[in-house]
């Protein structure tokens, strides 16, 4: 009874310990989109290599002792003269390096997010094997050595929609023997955008439309020129006013004329009787399927009202709505 108790309060001891040191670590590193590696952030401990090393050296040092072997005192000194060394230089390829979080691509469930990160290093000193990673993810090495500053790409899994935190980084060093590792864990308070999982649906209920039949519209890539319009970020490059810019105007872009058969809403209330999640993964799969299509389309939701309109900027603004239905404040 006494040692299934025990067992049973080992779990909650290591947990209690695991949260006092995020506590801990929070505190001493806490989130940031910049942040500079110093001695305040870098922690250094013997690995696997130095432990063995260490217990060499000391049955060195015993069997210098026992044989009372000069050359043996000069070996042994000699080599925890170079563990000092390696110390010193392992810290050194980590302290003064700056991460900058650059950017976090958007994702769907189930799918690998990428996060963008800009490396720089602060002091005039090369640095060699440097390695990255996320608590779940891929990992990254990197050497600065011509240049001062590179960009790493990780991924990570992302699982539910609405900001993804992919968790502190790890970096780490055992540059340049192997005996000690140098690392830290930063948060570089760096969240992805998780879209809600598309959903087919056979069709789409109750289809809302602006525009009758037939209605002039203007649509791009058709053949009858309809007029200018401001330019819009994914617009083709063939379409813009070049003459008109030439001439010190704004950037414009033509537009050409179609006859739509509509203009389509999506709408909260085409899937009723369906729950939340299930309402927007099938309003993001029609969403995507008329961006396919070039087809004009708004949404509407309970708290939300985008009119209808075409191009990559709609679709973002159109998915981030979705991914954040129901969320409240910021990435946290």
């Amino acid at each position: 009874m006494a040692g299934a108790a025990g067992t049973g309060s080992n779990p909650g001891i290591r947990a209690r310990l695991r949260q006092r040191f995020r506590e801990w670590i929070n505190r001493r590193i806490p989130p940031s989109r910049s942040v500079v590696l110093d001695q305040k952030r870098l922690f250094i401990f013997p690995s696997g290599v130095g432990f063995f090393f260490g217990l060499c050296l000391l049955v060195m040092l015993l069997a210098a002792i026992n044989f009372q072997n000069n050359l043996s005192y000069g070996l042994t000194f000699l080599l925890a003269t170079l563990f000092v060394l390696a110390v010193l230089h392992t810290f050194a390829n980590l302290s003064g390096l700056e991460i900058q979080a650059i950017r976090a691509r958007p994702a769907f469930p189930g799918q690998q997010t990428e996060f963008e990160l800009r490396v720089s290093r602060t002091k005039k000193r090369e640095y060699f094997g440097v390695f990255f990673r996320f608590e779940q993810g891929s990992s990254a090495r990197l050497n600065l050595v011509d240049e001062d500053s590179g960009s790493i790409h990780l991924m990570a899994p992302v699982e539910t929609r609405g900001w993804h935190h992919p968790g502190r980084l790890r970096i780490e060093s055992t540059y340049p023997l192997g005996l000690v590792r140098c690392w830290t864990w930063i948060d570089l308070d760096l969240h992805a955008l998780v879209y809600p999982r598309p959903l087919p649906s056979a069709e789409l209920p109750g289809l809302a439309t602006d525009q009758p039949d037939g209605a002039v519209m203007p649509v791009a890539g058709s053949d009858d020129f309809f007029g200018f319009r401001d330019y819009r970020e994914g617009d083709s490059l063939r379409q813009i006013h070049w003459k008109g810019l030439a001439r010190g105007g704004k950037v414009q872009t033509k537009q050409y004329t179609a006859y739509a058969d509509r203009s389509v809403w999506l709408d909260w209330e085409m899937f009723p009787g369906l729950g939340t999640e299930q309402r927007l993964s099938h309003l993001c799969y029609w969403a995507l399927e008329f961006d396919r299509q070039g087809q004009e389309y708004g949404l509407r939701l309970p708290d939300l009202n985008i009119a209808p309109d075409v191009g990559e900027r709609h679709r973002e603004r159109i998915l981030q709505a979705l991914a954040l239905f129901g969320i409240e404040g910021g990435p946290s």
